[in-house]
């Protein structure tokens, strides 16, 4: 099958454009987003840009969906390479704090920044960051469910509860590290959840004996 080489173009130029987007957002937040404001940092005319997103609202939407691409394969796609249980939750943690840690967007977690920023602010926008947070927290909670289903954590245990937690270390850690020392930050989120999963693990040769 012959691929449109026209279209090919516009599909590595549309990509590109959101990973720009993505990287602004996390600077000057998805409200200051702009088309104008993307075209020069491209170097390209907005018109070009237009033809791919009608509306700033357009772009702010696409933008979130690039974000969502991106933490699948940095986050959970090598976690996922974990056995199932609390290696899986530990390696899911650790890469979400490794991703932090090599500072690939420049203004901090997009996530952690957008779903602050548009909290309060009906419509779309939030709806669809709320969408996926509710997403996440959802895979947090079936990941915790299969430790418990393997054995590898208590029958008994509040698995959303232990969800929000590895959530809350995760969220403190992109915090932090803006704000504080970043390197107690991330040992602190590290050691945070190891400590937790130790205890509550009846084998601990499952996990070490401290962060890595």
């Amino acid at each position: 099958m012959t691929v449109d080489g026209r279209l090919a173009r516009g599909e590595r130029t549309r990509n590109a454009a959101l990973d720009a987007a993505v990287v602004l957002a996390t600077e000057a937040g998805l409200d200051g987003l702009s088309l104008a404001q993307l075209a020069d940092t491209l170097g390209v005319s907005k018109s070009g840009l237009f033809a791919h997103w009608r509306s700033k609202e357009a772009l702010q939407l696409a933008a979130i969906d690039r974000a969502v691409v991106l933490w699948q394969e940095r986050i959970v796609a090598p976690a996922l390479l974990a056995p199932r249980g609390v290696r899986r939750l530990r390696a899911l943690h650790e890469a979400r704090v490794d991703f932090y840690a090599a500072r690939i967007l420049p203004g901090g977690c997009f996530f952690a920044n957008t779903q602050f920023e548009f909290n309060a602010r009906p419509g779309p926008v939030r709806d669809r960051l709320a969408e996926i947070y509710g997403q996440w927290t959802g895979f947090l909670d079936r990941l915790v469910q299969q430790a418990v289903d393997a054995g590898e954590l208590p029958a008994d245990l509040d698995v959303p509860q232990l969800a929000y937690e590895i959530d809350a270390l995760g969220m403190a850690a992109a915090m932090q590290s803006r704000l504080l020392d970043p390197d107690a930050a991330y040992r602190h989120a590290r050691a945070g959840l190891l400590d937790r999963l130790r205890r509550l693990c009846p084998d601990p040769n499952l996990l070490p004996e401290g962060p890595s």
